[in-house]
């Protein structure tokens, strides 16, 4: 039977980065997956994570299972991280499932979606995160795209958004990206936000919000501004949030599925769905990653120490860009101020595929062939000779 099998092409992005690290070159350099790096090109463990983990070896005395819906210390510190005390409140309206990362936090949200309308539409940007289509149409739902970045201004093209959006009814899904907007780095601004409010009160449809870069645009208040806004408006919101990225526990696969209800009842249902999809899915969630972040979050002093941590990657991220941006514009006397402008990891440097793919082949430099690149592995080290490089094809 397994013979018939044919093989799957790779990845677009963990299969070039592969190539990369099989490359030889000495000089190569990859700004392809989406990983934070210091300045010597190492993913750091957070300071209060270590501190964390080295309590939590010391007091662990069992590896049972965790409840189904997850560690309760972790899921309360994660309402309140996303939501903010205000919005929380009691959290009778709030249920949470901790989940395998953002994927199974979007995966579940996707199960519970199609429970609720099986005929739903997904609306997606395009650009998106390439994921996101066969986390959400393995359920079964459909998809429609609603026009965002726009590459002759490299920022969001919100009229033409709104026109999209606006064919989007009631029982459809729309999928927002809370801050740090993967691929384009292009984000909502809050009045932006509150205009989408406005179609999802009129048209009825719900929105989903991928939060994965929390903490790692402006701050995390900034970042979680517009999907507050949304919560408060509607009364209905779904967030699939990653501790991947502002906790650094990418290996350790730490997500929440939130359901932000009208009253307790609605929540209780959603998290009854949810908590029956997960079962089929993966049965029970794994706990090292929560178990830390749970502990980080809850503790006073873990908490400042991973504030002001996540606060200094921020802004180092922000001062690459606007290095990167500088440095390319003097280089090629071509205007890249939009790399400053833009939030998270990501741009697109707005070079064709064949400038892409000649990059690779002769100064192995490794970005996607829509010139998307990973900002934060950009260092002192490597940095005008990415300039350099880009240049050579412009």
């Amino acid at each position: 039977m397994l013979s018939t099998l044919s093989v799957l092409p790779p990845d677009p992005i963990l299969g070039l980065a592969a190539t990369c690290r099989a490359d030889t070159n000495p000089d190569k350099i990859d700004l392809t997956v989406g990983i934070y790096m210091d300045e010597n090109g190492i993913c750091p463990v957070f300071e209060a994570v270590q501190m964390a983990q080295r309590a939590l070896i010391a007091e662990e005395v069992t590896k049972a299972y965790l409840p189904a819906a997850g560690d309760q210390m972790f899921l309360d510190q994660m309402k309140g991280l996303v939501f903010g005390d205000e919005l929380v409140g009691d959290g009778q309206h709030i249920t949470a499932i901790q989940t395998p990362g953002g994927c199974g936090a979007i995966r579940i949200a996707s199960e519970v979606l199609a429970e609720a309308s099986p005929d739903a539409t997904v609306w997606v940007s395009n650009p998106t995160w390439p994921v996101h289509i066969p986390l959400l149409g393995s359920v079964g739902l459909k998809f429609a795209t609603y026009r965002y970045y726009d590459p002759a201004s490299h920022g969001v093209d919100f009229e033409v958004m709104v026109d999209d959006l606006k064919g989007a009814r009631a029982g459809d899904i729309v999928l927002l990206h809370g801050c740090c907007h993967n691929p384009s780095g292009a984000d909502l601004t809050l009045d932006q936000w509150s205009a989408i409010a406005d179609l999802a009160e009129s048209q009825g449809f719900t929105v989903l919000i991928d939060l994965a870069y929390l903490g790692m645009g402006k701050d995390l208040e900034v970042d979680a501004a517009g999907l507050r806004l949304m919560a408060s408006r509607l009364g209905e919101v779904i967030v699939a949030a990653s501790c991947s990225k502002n906790l650094g526990l990418y290996r350790e696969r730490t997500g929440t599925a939130l359901f932000f209800g009208r009253n307790s009842q609605t929540a209780a249902a959603t998290q009854s769905h949810g908590l029956g999809a997960a079962r089929r899915v993966y049965s029970m969630p794994p706990a090292h990653g929560a178990l830390l972040a749970g502990r980080v979050l809850s503790d006073p002093e873990l908490r400042a120490s991973w504030e002001a941590e996540l606060a200094g990657i921020c802004a180092r991220m922000n001062l690459l860009r606007n290095t990167f941006s500088e440095r390319l514009t003097a280089r090629t006397d071509r205007d890249f101020a939009f790399i400053s402008r833009e939030n998270g990891m990501f741009s697109f440097l707005g070079l064709s595929v064949e400038q892409a793919q000649s990059l690779r082949a002769s100064r192995g430099l490794y970005m996607l062939d829509s010139s998307r690149i990973n900002v934060a592995a950009l260092n002192d080290h490597n940095m005008d000779l990415v300039v350099e490089a880009v240049a050579s094809v412009l």
